[in-house]
C-alpha cells in the first residue's frame, strides 16, 4: 500500500478531441513546476497519478494547488484490488481521522471487480462500523465521505478533495503580452488570462529618471508572483522616457494621458509581432480612470488591430483586490513607487477624447522614430518561480 497524489481535471472533460492535448498541457507544465523533485507522473483520460517520495507529498499537493486546469487534488491510498487489500487500506485511511457521521461511495471502473459499487459500499460501510466506535451513517450529509475507486491498475481510497484552481492549461489558447503597471488592477488581469490558457510575456515602461529602479524590482517581483502560475515569463522592459517627455513638453496636458496610452499600444504591438505573440491583455477597468472610460478605451484602441482582452473590466475594485490578495499581490502592488502612468499626471485628463484632435497632438512629435529606438533598444528579463526574490 502507498500514498500516491491522484488528480481530476476540470473543464476539460468538454473538449471532446481536443482532450487529450489539454491533458498533455497539463502534464508538461506539471513536469516543469516539479522538476526540482524526483516524481513519477502517469496520466490518461480521466485521471493523473503523481508518485513522489511520501515526505514531499504535502510539499507537492501544494505546488500543484496552483497548475491550472486541474478540478481537485487527493492524497489517496493505493491498493491492490482484492477485497482483503481494500479492507485493509480502508481501515488504515479511517484509523486517524475524528467523525461522527460518514458515507462510503464506491465507483468501480474496472466491471471485472466482482462486487457492484453499491454492495461494496455497504460491506466496507459495514467494516468502518464494526472497527469505529460511537459512529453512525449518513448517506445525506455524512461527516465524513470515504471514496473507493477500483480501477484496472489498483484501487484507490481517499477522503478529502482540494479543490484546485480549474480552467485551462497554461498555453493551450496561445501566447499574449500582458501591460503591467505595477498597481493592483494588470497582475489580476494577468491571473485571470492565465487561468483561460493564454501564456504571458509581459510588457514594462520604464521612464528613467522619473521612475526609479525600485519600480522595476517591484514589478519584476510581481511577474515572479505570477510565475507561481507561470513557471518562466519573459519581461520586455521599455525605456519609456524620450516619448514621455516628448508628450509632456508638446502635448495639451488634459490629452498626454491618451497619447501616452497610444504610443504604449503601439510599442507593444510591435512586441507582439516581435515575440510572435497573438492578444494584448490589460487590467483596465470600465470607468476607474480618465483613460478608462468607453471614450477614451475606444481612442486609445484605435491605433492597433490586435484583439484586447480585459479581464477586470466589469470588476469593481473591492472584487479586483480580493483577486489580488488570493494570488499574493496585492502587498507589492500597494508598495509607493511611481511608474510612467502616474508621473507628469495631468490635474484634469480628458474623459471623452476626440478621435481627430488626439492625432492631430501626435503630429507634433516624431513618434514612429522613438518608438522604434524604444523597442530596438528593449530589455528582455526572464523570471521564473524557482529564482529567488527580487529585493526592493
Amino acid at each position: 500500500m502507498e500514498r500516491i497524489i491522484l488528480i481530476k481535471y476540470g473543464e476539460l472533460t468538454t473538449k471532446g478531441d481536443n482532450r487529450n492535448y489539454f491533458i498533455n498541457k497539463i502534464y508538461d507544465n506539471m513536469k516543469l513546476k516539479l522538476s526540482h523533485y524526483d516524481v513519477r507522473i502517469v496520466k490518461n483520460r480521466v485521471r493523473m497519478f503523481v508518485y513522489v517520495d511520501d515526505m514531499y507529498i504535502d510539499e507537492v499537493v501544494d505546488i500543484i494547488k496552483n497548475i491550472f486546469g486541474i478540478h481537485s487534488i487527493v492524497i489517496a491510498y493505493k491498493v491492490n484490488s482484492n477485497v482483503s487489500d481494500i479492507e485493509t487500506g480502508v481501515l488504515d485511511a479511517v484509523k486517524n481521522v475524528s467523525f461522527k457521521t460518514f458515507k462510503v461511495e464506491t465507483d468501480r471502473a474496472d466491471k471485472s471487480f466482482p462486487i457492484s459499487s453499491m454492495d461494496f459500499s455497504r460491506q466496507m460501510g459495514a467494516l468502518i462500523l464494526k472497527n469505529v466506535p460511537n459512529i453512525s451513517v449518513d448517506v445525506h450529509n455524512p461527516e465524513y465521505l470515504l471514496k473507493i475507486e477500483i480501477r484496472d491498475d489498483g484501487t484507490y481510497i481517499y477522503a478529502k478533495e482540494i479543490k484546485g484552481l480549474g480552467g485551462y492549461p497554461v498555453g493551450v489558447a496561445g501566447k499574449g503580452l500582458l501591460m503591467l503597471s505595477g498597481g493592483i488592477d494588470s497582475p489580476v488581469a494577468g491571473y485571470m488570462a492565465m487561468k483561460r490558457g493564454i501564456k504571458l510575456d509581459c510588457i514594462y515602461f520604464e521612464s528613467p529618471p522619473h521612475t526609479s529602479e525600485a519600480a522595476k524590482n517591484k514589478v519584476k517581483k510581481l511577474v515572479k508572483k505570477l510565475s507561481v502560475f507561470q513557471p518562466n515569463i519573459d519581461l520586455h522592459v521599455i525605456n519609456f522616457t524620450e516619448i514621455q517627455e516628448a508628450i509632456y513638453k508638446n502635448i495639451n496636458p488634459e490629452y498626454m494621458i491618451t497619447i501616452m496610452r497610444r504610443m504604449m499600444y503601439r510599442i507593444a504591438k510591435r512586441v507582439m509581432d516581435k515575440c510572435g505573440l497573438l492578444v494584448l491583455i490589460n487590467g483596465e477597468s470600465v470607468g476607474q480612470v480618465a483613460s478608462q472610460t468607453l471614450t477614451s478605451m475606444r481612442v486609445i484602441n484605435e491605433v492597433t488591430n490586435v484583439p484586447v482582452i480585459r479581464p477586470v473590466a466589469c470588476l469593481d475594485k473591492l472584487e479586483i483586490i480580493d483577486i489580488a490578495r488570493k494570488i499574493d499581490t496585492y502587498e507589492t502592488s500597494i508598495l509607493p513607487y511611481e511608474d510612467c502612468c502616474t508621473i507628469f499626471l495631468p490635474k484634469h485628463p480628458v474623459i471623452n477624447p476626440k478621435l481627430e484632435l488626439a492625432k492631430s497632438y501626435e503630429d507634433n512629435i516624431p513618434y514612429e522614430e522613438m518608438i522604434e529606438r524604444a523597442v530596438t533598444n528593449m530589455e528582455t528579463i526572464n523570471i521564473s518561480y524557482l529564482e529567488e526574490d527580487f529585493d526592493i
